[in-house]
This record gives C-alpha cells, structure tokens and sequence, in this order.
C-alpha cells in the first residue's frame, strides 16, 4: 500500500531590512525626566540671573550720567537777580492817537500841494475863486454832493455854481442844479444844451460854458482881441483846485448861458 508523502516544512526567512522594535525599559524613561527639566533650567537662567537686583547687575556710566544731569540744574546770578518791571511799556491815550492821525492826514496833504493830479486843499481860498466849497472833500476822497447835486470841487459843479451867481442866486432854493441844468457827466453837457432848446457856438461869450471833448467844462470869464480866451475851472488837472488859463478859441465849443 503506497504511503501518503510526508509534509516538507519551509522556514523563511525575515525580510531585509525590517525595523528592529526595541521597548524602553523603566530606566530610560526615568533619566529622561530629569535631564529635560534640567535643560530648561539651564537656557533660562541668564535671563533672570541680570535682571536688576540680581548679583552682578549694575547700572551703566551712560545711564548714572544722565541720571546725574537731569536733576543737576545750574541757574545764573544774573537771572536770580534779575526784576520784573512794566517800566518798558507805555500806553497811548485816545487823545495821543487822534493827534498822530491828524498829523499824518496834515502831512499827506501837504506833500500834495502844487502836484498836477494830485488832490490837496489850499490854506486858503484862491484868488478870483469865489466858489462857496473850495475846502469840501471831493468824491474821490470820500466827499459827498454839494447842495447843487453836483459832487463837491468838480468841474460841472463849479460851473453850476456860475450859472446860479449870474443869476443872482447866492443860496437855496437854487436856480440851476442837477435837476433841470444838465448831468453830472461834462462829456454830456453838449448834447443835453442842444437837446434842452439851448444855444451853442464856436464864438464865445462871457458867462458861456466851455465845453471840452475829454469830459469837462469851464467858464469864460473873458473873451480876449487876440483870439484867445481866459476861463476859470475846477479840477481840470484832476486836482479838484481853481484854475484860470488862457487858451486859444477854437479850443472849445461854447454853450450860452440858459435863459
């Protein structure tokens, strides 16, 4: 009878390079717990070892210096000695200012006189001018109208005024004014005389108005054998004074007295 073949057992063996597991044993663990403390110890111990109050801590020369001078503070004799007085102030009285404005309006004005196109007001009244506001601030200088309507020391003014004289009107009520002789512009005086009935001519009169063509006018106080004619204005240089000129007479047209 055959017999059965017997079982053939193979080993194999372990694999190349397979981890080796090694446990711990109760010693390792133990010396591990006291050499990790002792470490942290160690790195720490600087930090507490110069923090002030510890052995060997000591402030620096830079810092006991300042230290030192900031509380050591050097005053002058001169400054302790010194007074405080209120000697080097004065105070103006109202009196005191109005008097130095007044002075310097006196000496504005004064360095005016005699300055074509300047404004200035004489001492005293001019020869010849007999025009009741010679000393009246014109517009330009903050004046106001005259009781002609006209502004103060202007040419039409002046003129206005003239009208009224040879009318024989010295005061209110007023013959001629704004209102009815013609308007505050020279440069106008032409048309409004013609516009109004009034006569004009190239040959003048005495007592005609000049009327000029750069905005202004005057009065013809006489008409000369020479051809010329002598004629009293206001601000004809833009300084709101009295003037008389002689000019030729073809210069002007001449505007009649109105009736």
């Amino acid at each position: 009878m055959p017999r059965a073949p017997s079982a053939v057992t193979h080993s194999v063996p372990p694999a190349s390079g397979s981890a080796t597991v090694r446990r711990n044993g109760p010693a390792r663990v133990f010396a591990a717990i006291l050499v990790v403390p002792a470490i942290v110890g160690t790195v720490a111990l600087p930090a507490y070892a110069i923090g002030p109050g510890a052995p060997g801590f000591g402030a620096s020369d830079r810092f006991s210096l300042t230290k030192a001078e900031a509380q050591d503070v050097d005053v002058s004799a001169l400054a302790s000695g010194a007074s405080v007085s209120a000697d080097a102030y004065s105070v103006r009285t109202k009196a005191e200012i109005d008097e130095e404005a007044a002075a310097a309006e006196r000496s504005a004005a004064a360095s005016l006189v005699n300055r074509p196109g300047a404004y200035y007001t004489p001492a005293q009244q001019a020869e010849g001018d007999d025009y009741p506001w010679w000393n009246e601030t014109p517009d330009d200088y903050g004046g106001g109208l005259s009781p002609l309507r006209y502004y103060f020391r202007e040419c039409v003014d002046f003129v206005a005024w003239r009208m009224n004289r040879d009318a024989g009107v010295t005061s209110p009520p007023w013959k001629w004014d704004w209102s009815n002789l013609a308007s505050g512009s020279a440069y106008a005086w032409a048309d409004e005389w013609v516009s109004r009935g009034r006569a004009t001519s190239s040959e003048p009169i005495v007592g005609s108005v000049a009327w000029f063509p750069y905005n202004h006018v005057a009065y013809v106080q006489a008409v000369n054998g020479d051809g010329t004619v002598t004629i009293e204005e206001y601000n004809q240089n833009s300084d709101h004074s009295y003037h008389v000129r002689t000019i030729p007479a073809s210069s002007a047209i001449y505007l009649y007295p109105p009736a």
